[in-house]
């Protein structure tokens, strides 16, 4: 059996304590204007020691949607959350038919790294079929904010 795709579940029905939501048009100028944003909110939620894995974690899932499930003019919408345990970085685009997986890579290949970054970086990973895209999520595990 591979891990290479995970496995599609329903969202946790954990409640969360912190939320954001902030949507984007499908441009690469808009991918570090994620990335920062997620990186801040890191930050002002109590977990700076979190906040590069989690732009990093933004950076690649917003670069997945803008490459292989935005489309022109329907926007991507970039989710974060914060329970007692873990911290969410979900990104919503249109194309529910185009299921990330991983693929293998070889040394000269300029591309198909993301996903094994994703998995690497996070505790847990998932995608999620919506009516109309998908959501892809990664969450990081965190203790007790310091300032939240």
């Amino acid at each position: 059996m591979t891990d290479s795709c995970p496995p599609r579940r329903a969202k946790d029905p954990k409640p969360y304590d912190r939320y954001d939501a902030v949507s984007y048009s499908p441009y690469p100028r808009n991918i570090p204007l994620a990335r920062r944003h997620v990186a801040q909110l890191t930050v002002d939620w109590g977990h700076p020691d979190a906040a590069g894995d989690a732009a990093l974690l933004a950076s690649e899932l917003c670069t997945n949607a803008l490459l292989h499930g935005c489309l022109r003019d329907r926007l991507f919408r970039v989710e974060t959350s914060l329970t007692g345990t873990a911290l969410r970085v979900a990104v919503t685009d249109p194309r529910g038919e185009r299921l990330p997986c991983s693929r293998p890579s070889t040394t000269g290949d300029q591309f198909g790294r993301g996903l094994l970054i994703v998995r690497t970086l996070t505790d847990r990973w998932s995608v999620e079929k919506l009516t109309v895209g998908k959501t892809v999520w990664a969450e990081l595990d965190v203790r007790g904010a310091t300032d939240a």
